[in-house]
């Protein structure tokens, strides 16, 4: 790690380098696998995409670096406790005002944040860096398969249909392969009945599709998903939230298709419900579009503060809809890469490299809830990655892996297929969940 001179008063080196009380320690073991879950209960990951590269630096914002400040003449959130302040976490970080809906999380110990992580990659093409953080090999293109496709394929315990579930109207990258996963639609007449809800045409594709290879096993996977979805949604109690849909990003392409913040929480409590009514499903992944901030993204206010507030609307419906479920579930809020510490000339911010990346749920407790864990390189000019961008020290496959093997149950021959090129030795050792 990089010593910075920025240092807030009072915070010794020490201090500075195991930053969030003790939050860095062994690397997580096994010790909330699914043998560890009373019977009924599976233990459950759900990942959120935020397409377009949101500004991790005004998120969690580093407050108590000087440097942060000076780089933000008009963007920077003030320090906590001055008007349109950030939120206090600690003596470094603040959450943004906005992002008011999770404090409840972070004060019961459920919310935490890794700062200055992401992809080992350089690139700042919104395309290549999204590829690599879903086929989860940064620096090779050409990945047949996505991630969490081939973490459903290791997952130990018995398999269904609808184990894994994608919630969008685009096949997402980090599903793609050869294990089945169920798709959702956006929107609450997503499972409203179809023609291929009939029994009469059911009946009839039974019989076409009544063979053993794949397209006939596919179908099949389908059409079960599908009714075990309708089922479960039917038992669960439904609390829509009407909000108002905002413009998309000014680059569609960096959006790759995904809903805005608003849509998000318009759909995030049906998918809580969902989840909470399926015991089967143990996967779940859906994207927010809308955070490439090149123009007029604001400080406290504005189009960032917009956005966020409805995300984080969205990720206090998805667990207020988990339920007790909650406990069981780890909710991973990641993003293809920071941007510049720098506000550029049109009162926005660039492509950058270091984020924040974001974990709720119960079995962060006693460990990375309620802390900002990973090493800060600090915002000195001489820490800065190509003199302008917060630097990654800390691989987002390094955040993954102990939520994959401790909470998931993965053994460490399926972790190595799930992240084949992941280095080892140099890794950050994060205790994320609780012992």
């Amino acid at each position: 790690m990089t010593r910075s001179s920025s240092r807030p008063a009072g915070l010794h080196r020490r201090d500075w380098l195991l930053h969030g009380a003790a939050a860095l320690g062994a690397l997580a073991t096994p010790a909330f696998a699914t043998a560890s879950l009373p019977d009924g209960r599976r233990p459950r990951l759900v990942v959120v995409m935020l397409r377009g590269a949101i500004d991790g630096l005004n998120v969690v914002i580093p407050h108590g670096d000087p440097a942060y400040a000076r780089a933000r003449p008009r963007l920077a959130i003030a320090r906590p406790g001055e008007e349109g302040g950030a939120l206090a976490l600690d003596r470094l970080f603040g959450l943004h005002p906005a992002a008011s809906p999770l404090m409840p999380y972070w004060q019961r110990g459920l919310l935490g944040f890794v700062h200055a992580s992401g992809s080992p990659d350089s690139t700042r093409s919104h395309f290549d860096a999204q590829d690599y953080l879903e086929s989860g090999t940064p620096g090779r293109k050409g990945t047949p398969d996505g991630w969490m496709n081939r973490l459903l394929a290791g997952l130990p315990g018995p398999h269904s249909a609808s184990r894994a579930l994608s919630l969008g109207n685009t096949p997402p990258r980090i599903f793609a392969g050869p294990a089945p996963v169920a798709f959702l639609g956006t929107g609450p007449k997503a499972l409203d009945p179809k023609a291929i809800d009939q029994a009469r045409l059911q009946r009839g594709l039974a019989k076409l599709y009544a063979g053993q290879d794949g397209l006939s096993q596919d179908y099949r996977d389908a059409t079960q998903s599908r009714q075990d979805m309708r089922r479960s949604l039917a038992q669960a109690a439904e609390h829509p939230r009407g909000m108002k849909d905002e413009a998309p990003s000014r680059d569609p392409s960096a959006d790759a298709g995904a809903p805005s913040a608003r849509s998000f929480a318009a759909d995030a409590r049906r998918l809580g419900d969902l989840l909470r009514a399926d015991a089967n499903t143990q996967l779940a992944f859906t994207s927010v579009g809308g955070w490439d901030t090149h123009v007029n993204q604001g400080g406290a206010t504005g189009q960032l503060a917009n956005r966020l507030g409805a995300l984080c609307e969205g990720l206090d419906a998805l667990a207020q809809g988990l339920g007790d479920s909650l406990q069981d579930t780890v909710i991973v809020v990641m993003s293809e890469f920071g941007r510049t510490v720098r506000e550029n000339g049109t009162g926005g911010t660039d492509h950058g490299r270091g984020n924040a990346l974001w974990l709720l749920g119960g079995p962060l407790q006693g460990a990375a809830g309620g802390r900002v864990v990973g090493e800060w390189p600090g915002l000195e000019d001489r820490a800065l990655a190509d003199g302008r961008d917060l630097a990654v020290s800390t691989d987002f496959r390094h955040v993954l892996a102990p939520v994959l093997r401790g909470h998931l149950g993965l053994d460490d021959e399926a972790l190595a297929r799930v992240f084949p090129d992941l280095p080892g030795r140099s890794a950050p050792a994060l205790k994320l969940l609780r012992s």
